[in-house]
């Protein structure tokens, strides 16, 4: 059994009855729309995002239908991020398969995308979810400012290790805490326990990030070969940062030359690779991942012991020990 599926037990019931409740709430009469929406339900991931959910839920209390809303509502406006992500960075690919963008071009992935969003907040209208509904908006607006912020400072060149943290907390970190916070409310649990899982899940949701930055510098995937895209993009992640910081000035801008060409050759690449591994960036972000593990795995130790919360657990040590 994968960590996956046993991460999955507890919430199996829950699972199995939210991909049908989930494509009920967006079905169209429309041929096009509904062929497109049946086509990006089948591109589906590990469905983390539900995960956290219910799980947060179960360790708290009982799910009910508040929490397949809560689940509904953020996984309808995630994919609609996800979808007008594609068309942003013309990417043609998703999980593996062809993109939204890739089959229909950039104005029928838009108005998907935009689909997606209107049924998000008719959903929670019709059920009265307005708490949850402020709880993903916030969410969702923090990813913006995060991306926003992100490409302003790769125009630059100027994050600190700092803003960084604050970028990934927006970029990353807000949608898998608005996850746990949802869940953790649907229980009817008190303020202060909502509040100590949305905290858990905003520190294992920037765990998340520094481990997807780590992947250029390591062996990934099946072929084990790093995609180089963050290099590529000119982000400054915490390795590079670090790394950066840790240079005499003679060092630090050469590598950022080569860091602000458009268009990488190999040879840069492998130069700045080996220049964040022999400064200690990959080390040094490793253990800031581990930290935020550590942390957020503690603040379980709280709650009684349950089939749901060592679920938690294990997805907390799934995020920092995936390969992909």
């Amino acid at each position: 059994m994968s960590i996956i599926d046993q991460i999955k037990l507890p919430i199996k019931d829950e699972l199995e009855k939210f991909s049908p409740y989930f494509k009920n709430q967006l079905h169209s009469e429309n041929r096009l729309l509904n062929f497109a929406i049946n086509y990006s339900l089948r591109t589906k991931g590990k469905q983390m995002r539900p995960m956290l959910v219910f799980l947060c839920c179960k360790v708290l209390g009982n799910t009910s239908e508040s929490t397949m809303v809560a689940a509904s509502l953020i996984e309808l406006l995630h994919s609609a991020t996800l979808i007008h992500d594609d068309v942003i960075d013309e990417s043609f690919y998703r999980r593996g398969f062809f993109s939204i963008f890739a089959l229909w071009k950039a104005k029928i992935a838009i108005l998907l995308g935009d689909y997606f969003l209107a049924q998000g907040l008719l959903m929670s209208l019709k059920y009265k979810k307005y708490e949850v509904l402020d709880i993903v908006s916030q969410a969702v607006r923090d990813m913006s400012e995060g991306e926003l912020e992100q490409l302003e400072k790769a125009n630059r060149l100027n994050i600190t290790e700092e803003s960084y943290y604050v970028i990934i907390r927006k970029k990353t970190g807000a949608l898998i805490s608005a996850c746990c916070e949802a869940g953790a409310f649907s229980s009817g649990a008190s303020a202060e326990d909502v509040a100590l899982m949305k905290k858990f899940g905003t520190l294992i949701g920037m765990a998340f990030q520094i481990k997807d930055d780590l992947f250029d510098y390591q062996k990934t995937g099946f072929i084990g070969k790093p995609k180089y895209n963050d290099i590529q993009e000119r982000k400054l992640t915490l390795p590079v940062i670090y790394a950066v910081n840790q240079a005499d000035i003679v060092d630090r801008k050469r590598i950022l030359r080569k860091f602000r060409k458009r268009s990488k050759s190999a040879s840069d690449i492998q130069t700045i690779v080996d220049f964040v591994k022999n400064n200690g960036g990959v080390e040094y972000a490793c253990k800031k991942m581990n930290d935020l593990h550590d942390e957020a795995v503690g603040l379980l130790s709280k709650f009684p012991d349950s089939q749901a919360k060592q679920s938690l657990i294990l997805l907390a040590d799934y995020i920092v020990q995936r390969d992909k």
